[in-house]
């Protein structure tokens, strides 16, 4: 039988997915919550994923170097994995179902704000992080050319 054209993409993507589902298993298992309760666990995984996701996306695009598996191992697989948006539906209509139409409401709106928040923030940082490590870099890479050597008579 001949092998998909692309059977390392989905290899990774369902390795990573798998390790996402087990993190989002444990941490429903970690901070449970019963019908008509705020489900904090997937507020939680849906707004950290978006924080890694932010963060993932400068480091892929801007830093490391191309791959093609990095970004379908982690970015689909793994936080494809950990984040739940079926999940977050279905939290939204059990708080309705329980009759909390307010908490549900709050719930749906402050999930979708923090996780375009979270997203920002991720990239944000990465991206203050990444400038300040090379102007870091550079200053070191000056620093080495400019300050003699023993050799030329320094007292390095």
């Amino acid at each position: 039988m001949p092998r998909p054209r692309n059977a390392d993409i989905l290899a990774v993507i369902a390795l990573g997915g798998a390790l996402g589902s087990v993190a989002r298993w444990g941490l429903g298992r970690l901070v449970p919550h019963h019908p008509g309760q705020l489900p904090w666990s997937t507020l939680v995984e849906n707004v950290s994923g978006a924080l890694v996701l932010g963060v993932l996306t400068v480091l892929m695009i801007e830093v490391w170097p191309p791959s093609r598996l990095v970004r379908p191992f982690l970015g689909v697989g793994v936080l494809g994995g950990f984040t739940t948006f079926s999940t977050y539906m279905l939290d939204t209509q059990d708080l309705l179902r329980a009759g909390r139409p307010a908490t549900a409401l709050g719930y749906l709106f402050a999930t979708l704000v923090l996780g375009l928040l979270a997203s920002w923030v991720g990239v944000t940082v990465a991206r203050a992080a990444t400038e300040a490590r090379h102007r870091r870099d550079l200053r070191t890479r000056h620093t080495d050319r400019h300050e003699p050597s023993r050799l030329e008579g320094g007292t390095r």
